[in-house]
């Protein structure tokens, strides 16, 4: 469905935001999408999902970032909820020691779900929470370092790192995809985001970011 001559291929990646319950996840998405945020917010029941529309290298990607909730009671959507996910920002509050030990369950719940590789971010939300913080910087860094994820620091509440926490995983994406297309023999690419091979150039190591919020 072309509106417009000059439009070429239509890229849309799937991504799960997942969690414990109240660190945050709905209020990134909402910030990111509708630049908005909710002091009222209450735990999100069942799924819900937005599509934002980014542009890289003058193409059209719509990404379409689904959230549910990090109850336990809940967990029965998960299955569904991961299939087809080609990125996932797991997230943990940075004033909440108890989310950010959870965070090696989501990651293990992620692998399960998911039988390839999706582009991860480990986000330390509520930055803005400093005088009251649990988590290190060091501690997110290093355990992002340690899975091979990328790191990011941000808070939904006065916007830090949001809107690049969500471009760099969606950017990501694409860059792997882009690689597959230009090494592969078919002439279409493969979108169904369980085959993304997350190698960085011609080395194994993903990027690391670092982006607290004092840099």
């Amino acid at each position: 469905m072309e509106e417009d001559g000059d439009v070429g291929e239509e890229y849309l990646f799937k991504i799960v935001l997942i969690g414990d319950s109240a660190v945050g996840k709905s209020n990134l998405l909402s910030r990111f999408a509708r630049n908005e945020f909710d002091t009222n917010s209450k735990a999100t029941i069942g799924v819900e999902f937005q599509t934002q529309v980014v542009e890289i290298e003058g193409k059209e990607v719509k990404a379409q970032i689904w959230d549910t909730a990090g109850q336990e009671r809940f967990r029965a959507v998960t299955s569904a909820y991961y299939r087809g996910a080609v990125g996932a920002l797991v997230v943990y509050d940075i004033s909440r020691r108890s989310t950010f030990d959870g965070i090696k369950r989501w990651l293990e719940e992620l692998a399960t779900q998911n039988d390839g590789t999706v582009a991860t971010m480990l986000v330390g939300n509520k930055c803005d929470l400093e005088n009251i913080r649990e988590v290190s910087v060091e501690e997110g860094k290093n355990l992002a370092e340690a899975e091979g994820l990328f790191f990011m620091e941000t808070s939904a509440l006065d916007t830090t790192n949001v809107q690049i926490a969500f471009e760099t995983v969606i950017r990501e994406i694409y860059d792997n995809i882009s690689r597959k297309v230009l090494s592969s023999d078919s002439h279409k690419a493969e979108l169904s985001a369980n085959r993304v091979s997350l190698v960085n150039g011609a080395g194994s190591k993903q990027h690391q970011f670092n982006f607290s919020c004092c840099s």
